[in-house]
């Protein structure tokens, strides 16, 4: 790293020097295929010698040199995937990814950086060799009718990406339009108890805007700098919106992060109902955009591809409130959590606290585990938990339950 960091200082010393009038920024004067001057990579080489994130871990001068001046077909380049990592340096205690995908082809075309990145990030997977295994079988799955007296709702969710669109970082007006109107079609073909309505942002009444804020569907535009730094608010809100069945319990967004949010919940402990209708209303849809000629991005190396490199794979989270204060309180909380290969977030969400020792519990990993194999993981680590807390509750010892 040191080494990383000497190199940083160096080339952007140029850039220095020039804002100073010290000294000018130095083009070639070689033209890109498409007539666009070319970067000199050593002088506009970002400065990531205060950077707590993956990209900036990995990225080189070398690395950039190599592909400052390379686009995908679709004209997507380096600098489009790297900027969000650029501008947040990112929390001393918290890693972020600091790097998105602006296009399928970016995946591939700057494998350099994005696969080193999802190794690290994703606890060594290397989609260089490994393959990514789908299923989506609810039948396969064993067990999930959780305990109601502890876990208060059920979730999952996934994303989806439609092939031959960009990504929403780069994407323009009229390929978001483009894909809301695909997956809108499709949409309107579910039926039994998958059919629902469709409320675009800009378009929906007050009274549809109320009631999905009371009902906690509707999603805001992006505040968050890592979203907005990778270009994820503009045009707001042109060409988003929600879906949601007449259960209220299958529900679709569209262009938010990514082209598509596909979403699963019920209350109470039911996850086998909730990942049944998942993986049927998910397939469905698939085969709807099927029957127009259209497809969600795939490969048999990343899986489903999505806008964050964090969410490859299966880009399933499968969560559950649930009510664990004792087993919380237990020093050994956090290592059962990391044995089980799972999650917490506060009872709101990310960067919330737990109240009253409820917890929103979810599996820790995207990619190298199919769809089955991740919820039935949350499945049995929920009731090993639970157990846990019911035998703390007796005031009774946990060891032997403890994963080593």
């Amino acid at each position: 790293m040191s080494d990383k960091v000497d190199k940083t200082v160096l080339y952007t010393a140029g850039a220095v020097a020039a804002a100073a009038g010290i000294g000018a920024l130095v083009l070639s004067n070689n033209a890109c295929k498409d007539g666009s001057k070319k970067i000199n990579g050593k002088d506009n080489y970002p400065d990531l010698s205060k950077h707590n994130n993956h990209m900036a871990n990995i990225l080189t001068p070398s690395i950039y040199e190599k592909y400052c001046n390379v686009k995908t077909p679709n004209g997507v380049t380096l600098d489009d995937c790297i900027q969000t990592g650029v501008d947040n340096p990112g929390h001393p205690y918290i890693m972020t990814v600091g790097l998105v995908a602006g296009d399928e082809e970016s995946y591939t075309t700057f494998e350099d950086l994005f696969n080193p990145v999802i190794k690290e990030r994703m606890s060594g997977y290397d989609p260089s060799f490994q393959k990514h295994p789908t299923d989506l079988d609810f039948t396969k799955l064993q067990g999930g009718l959780l305990d109601p007296n502890y876990v208060l709702s059920s979730r999952v969710r996934t994303g989806r990406s439609i092939k031959g669109y960009r990504l929403p970082p780069v994407c323009n007006r009229a390929e978001r339009r483009a894909v809301e109107s695909i997956v809108v079609n499709a949409l309107n073909k579910l039926d039994g108890d998958l059919s629902g309505k469709y409320y675009a942002l800009k378009s929906m009444s007050d009274a549809e805007q109320q009631q999905l804020i009371d009902d906690h569907f509707l999603f805001d535009k992006p505040v968050s700098p890592l979203l907005t730094c990778a270009g994820m608010a503009r045009d707001w809100p042109d060409a988003r919106g929600i879906f949601h069945n007449d259960s209220k319990n299958f529900l679709l967004w569209v262009n938010e992060e990514d082209h598509t949010r596909i979403i699963s919940m019920q209350r109470g402990g039911n996850m086998k109902a909730v990942f049944e209708r998942f993986c049927k209303g998910l397939q469905k849809v698939e085969a709807e955009m099927r029957k127009e000629g259209h497809d969600f991005m795939h490969s048999e190396n990343l899986g489903y591809i999505l806008t964050c490199p964090s969410n490859l794979g299966t880009g399933l989270r499968a969560g559950v409130h649930v009510k664990l204060p004792l087993l919380s309180a237990d020093a050994r909380f956090e290592a059962i959590l990391e044995k089980l290969r799972l999650q917490k977030r506060g009872t709101g969400g990310v960067d919330t606290k737990a109240v009253g020792g409820t917890f929103d519990i979810s599996n820790a990993d995207r990619i190298g585990y199919s769809e089955v194999q991740l919820v039935q993981l949350l499945i049995n680590g929920v009731n090993r938990m639970i157990a846990m807390e019911k035998r703390l509750e007796k005031k009774l010892v946990i060891d032997d339950i403890v994963p080593r």
